[in-house]
C-alpha cells in the first residue's frame, strides 16, 4: 500500500492508503473529520466539498495519493477556537442552513467563490452553487448569507 502524506487543517498527516481510496473516505475514516459528508458517491451534491490547495474540490473526486503534499483544508479547520469563521458565522446568522448535512460543502464552496469575486452578485452567488444540493431549503437564505460574508470578509 502506499503511503500518503499532506498537510490536514495545518497539521502533517501521514497513513497507508490503498490506491483507490477516495479522499472523502481518507478525512472521514483514517482521520475522523466528518464534517465532510458523503451525500452521493457521484459528484453531483458537493456535500464533500475541500479545500485543496486553495481551491474548492469535491473529494469524493480525488484518490487521496492525488493529494500527496497537498494543503487540505476541512470545514474543521476553519473555526479558530470558538471563532467562527465570517462564512460559517454568516450561515448561522441568515439561517442558511436546516438539516445542515450540505453546510460544510456550501461553506466551503462559499469561501472559494469569495475569494474569486470579492463582491459576487446574486446571480453569481447562484451559479457558483449549481454544483452544491440542499433538499431542505430555497437557497434564498444561502444566498443572503454568502453575501454577508463577502461584505465582512472584504472588511
Amino acid at each position: 500500500m502506499p503511503t500518503v502524506a499532506m498537510m490536514v487543517n495545518g497539521k502533517k498527516v501521514s497513513a497507508d492508503v490503498e490506491p483507490r481510496t477516495l479522499l472523502v473516505h481518507y478525512l472521514r475514516e483514517n482521520l475522523g473529520l466528518t464534517g465532510t459528508h458523503v451525500g452521493c458517491d457521484t459528484s453531483q451534491c458537493g456535500a464533500c466539498v475541500v479545500d485543496i490547495d486553495g481551491a474548492s474540490v469535491k473529494s469524493c473526486t480525488q484518490l487521496a495519493v492525488q493529494c500527496e503534499g497537498a494543503h487540505v483544508t476541512t470545514i474543521e479547520g476553519l473555526a479558530q477556537g470558538e471563532t467562527l469563521h465570517p462564512m460559517q458565522e454568516a450561515f448561522r446568522e441568515n439561517h442558511a442552513l436546516q438539516c445542515g448535512f450540505c453546510t460544510p460543502g456550501m461553506v466551503m464552496s462559499a469561501i472559494d467563490l469569495v475569494k474569486r469575486n470579492k463582491s459576487p452578485s446574486e446571480r453569481e452567488i447562484r451559479e457558483w452553487l449549481e454544483g452544491n444540493l440542499c433538499r431542505c431549503t430555497g437557497y434564498h437564505n444561502i444566498v443572503k448569507a454568502i453575501a454577508a460574508a463577502a461584505q465582512t470578509m472584504r472588511g
